[in-house]
């Protein structure tokens, strides 16, 4: 186990606390305030200086995150709202989207409100509005490292209708800047079911502000959504707010390493001596990252957004025959890894692991 500059065996560990609570821990409690009361919640302190909010109550997902005392993450004025306050009618999504490091998209339709056949479709999906159950915390001593681990189960299932389950699983350790998030999601109906999973990673002030910068290991970029074609050229950098922004789309197609694996680097070189979010996917099943910019005036957040389908609604993904789906019983496993960079030295490391995947892969 790493703690600041030292690494101790647990031995050495143990001989030195009265509970591992005194080095981190994953805290559970339930939200009291307003529209947020009764939703349950889980801290996860790495002792790091990297903390973060998972919410069992809705869909496991993660809203506050922070390093050293420093934001990372955008929270909306809505809040961690109760699921009971969801209405999936048109753009009401947004009434309870809390943003934050993590909200998930999906699982059957995600994109802009739209009709499919006599089915109303909302914006992105009824998933984070979901709470888990089975939820289980299994942090545990694994040689000398302590694991931080939540398991539970998020179902969105209805009768005479499309049946997937979303097993889910949020892992860090004490002493890392890193969290991964493993689904499995499976088709437990009769039926083909469309399968759509976004995750809408968040970078919010001060981490997000006029001198971010945006790398990643894309193969090729497409424009899609009002205006974003005028945006291409200042797609990976950023400005201040500005009142009457109009939000851009582009798709990354994501170049992979021999892992199998994607990267992102979100970067503020300015903030203190360099912080940065990365994201890691595994490509075989999330081939693409979205990034939804929207600079606008208290609307100041960048979604980078590993997905399996281009972000546009169900319809149009029928319609050019692109729409991800699930046979009765088959499952399908997502990988996505989020950590902190710190300090320019960490920063240049990974932009020179971007720039070596998308060399690879023009040879």
């Amino acid at each position: 186990m790493r703690i600041g500059s030292h690494e101790y065996k647990r031995s050495d560990v143990e001989k030195r606390i009265g509970s591992i609570a005194q080095l981190g821990g994953v805290r559970h409690y339930e939200l009291t305030e307003g529209t947020t009361s009764g939703v349950r919640a889980a801290d996860f302190i790495t002792g790091s200086g990297f903390q973060f909010t998972v919410l069992p109550g809705r869909a496991m997902d993660i809203s506050r995150a922070s390093y050293k005392g420093t934001n990372l993450a955008y929270m909306t004025c809505a809040g961690e709202g109760h699921p009971a306050y969801y209405d999936p009618a048109g753009n009401e999504w947004f009434r309870t989207w809390f943003a934050g490091l993590l909200t998930t998209c999906g699982l059957t339709y995600f994109g802009a409100p739209a009709t499919d056949g006599d089915e109303a479709l909302g914006l992105h999906g009824r998933i984070a509005n979901l709470p888990a159950k089975q939820v289980s915390d299994m942090s545990r001593w694994e040689g000398d490292e302590y694991i931080l681990e939540l398991r539970g189960t998020v179902e969105e299932a209805v009768f005479y209708g499309h049946k997937l389950r979303m097993e889910r699983t949020l892992r860090s350790r004490i002493g890392d800047r890193s969290l991964t998030i493993e689904d499995t999601v499976t088709n437990f109906g009769t039926k083909p079911s469309p399968f759509v999973i976004l995750y809408h990673i968040n970078p919010g002030f001060p981490l997000l502000d006029a001198e971010s910068e945006l790398a990643l290991s894309a193969k090729s970029c497409e424009p899609y959504g009002p205006g974003s074609e005028t945006g291409m050229k200042d797609r990976l950098r950023f400005a201040p707010p500005r009142q009457g922004f109009s939000e851009q789309d582009f798709l990354h197609t994501m170049a992979a390493g021999r892992d199998g694996y994607a990267c992102a680097v979100f970067a503020n070189p300015k903030l203190g001596d360099g912080l940065a979010l990365y994201i890691r996917h595994k490509t075989d099943t999330l081939p693409f990252l979205s990034e939804w910019k929207m600079l606008g005036e208290q609307e100041y957040i960048v979604g980078l957004e590993p997905c399996n389908a281009k972000v546009v609604s169900r319809p149009e993904l029928k319609a050019v025959g692109k729409l991800p789906m699930l046979k009765p019983g088959e499952s399908r496993a997502m990988r996505v890894e989020i950590g902190v960079l710190e300090g320019a030295k960490e920063i240049a490391a990974w932009r020179k692991r971007i720039r070596s995947l998308g060399r690879a892969k023009r040879r």
